[in-house]
């Protein structure tokens, strides 16, 4: 049977949006997670909850459905990083406007929005490595059009010099790719269940990322904080065993005492549940036309 290129481009396009957004929504609805909104409560947030959350994320898949239409099997230059960035702000207002003025998702949608467009730009035929990379060279590029106006995350990273989104996209996601994926498919051969090797691997990429979300909010002693009681979860076994989830007790209580919630981590969970899907869920392309 003769294949219709068009409807496979389509086809592809539909499933990363869905992706995306199912792994937004299995990242907020994820407990028990220190400091964040989870299916618990609010954790230190007062204008977020898991509701809006989800509303949210739901508000982005015409964005990551737009982002990989007009990716696919394209090359990294500087006409497609443009408009990359032109439809993550147009996404971002769209968010804006579904959570009246909350900023749950912005984060989110420059990491997710990157590795939607990367792996549509390789067909949905790329390994985990090689779509990281090609969001490198994307993020690497410019964009004129970006706003020039500093965010919370572009201040904390200026104020205690240390590397923040821009620069974790820009490197492959090194606590995606080193941290993150290997700790969730560790965690899972050595028998967690698939909620406890999320968290283990949201706790893998606190134990070194420089969270500006928490550096905004708590400075250096919340960083450490959370670093800190991160590297204690792992080092008590992840939380399959009650030492970890004992040590997890002990982070959520600080990091809430501190009002710190680690969002640059769950942004980056989300888009290791994102890799992991494509990875391992995606349907050949041939079988979606």
């Amino acid at each position: 049977m003769k294949l219709h290129p068009q409807k496979g481009v389509e086809a592809g396009a539909g499933w990363l949006a869905r992706a995306a957004t199912q792994s937004l929504i299995e990242e907020a609805r994820l407990s028990p997670k220190p400091g964040l909104v989870d299916s618990r409560g609010n954790g230190a947030h007062h204008d977020l909850s898991l509701a809006l959350m989800e509303r949210s994320a739901h508000s982005l898949t015409p964005t990551f459905h737009a982002l990989a239409l007009q990716s696919w099997e394209r090359p990294a230059d500087i006409a497609l990083r443009q408009l990359v960035g032109r439809l993550g702000r147009e996404g971002e207002q769209q968010m804006m406007a579904a959570t009246c003025g909350v900023n749950t998702h912005r984060g989110a949608i420059w990491a997710l929005g990157l590795l939607v467009s990367a792996a549509a730009m390789h067909g949905m035929a790329g390994s985990s490595a090689e779509i990281t990379a090609t969001a490198a060279r994307l993020a690497g590029l410019p964009d004129e059009a970006a706003p020039k106006s500093f965010s919370k995350g572009l201040r904390a990273t200026r104020r205690y010099r240390v590397p923040g989104a821009r620069e974790e996209a820009q490197q492959g996601f090194p606590h995606v790719m080193r941290l993150a994926l290997p700790q969730l498919r560790r965690s899972r051969q050595s028998g967690a269940t698939e909620g406890e090797a999320r968290i283990d691997a949201l706790m893998a990429i606190m134990t070194s990322l420089s969270d500006t979300c928490v550096l905004s909010r708590a400075g250096l002693t919340g960083l450490e904080t959370m670093q800190n009681g991160a590297r204690s979860v792992l080092i008590n076994g992840g939380i399959s065993r009650q030492e970890g989830r004992d040590a997890l007790d002990v982070l959520d209580r600080n990091m809430l005492a501190l009002n710190a919630s680690p969002g640059g981590a769950a942004d980056l969970l989300a888009a290791t549940l994102l890799l992991d899907r494509i990875a391992n869920d995606a349907t050949p392309l041939h079988s979606l036309i």
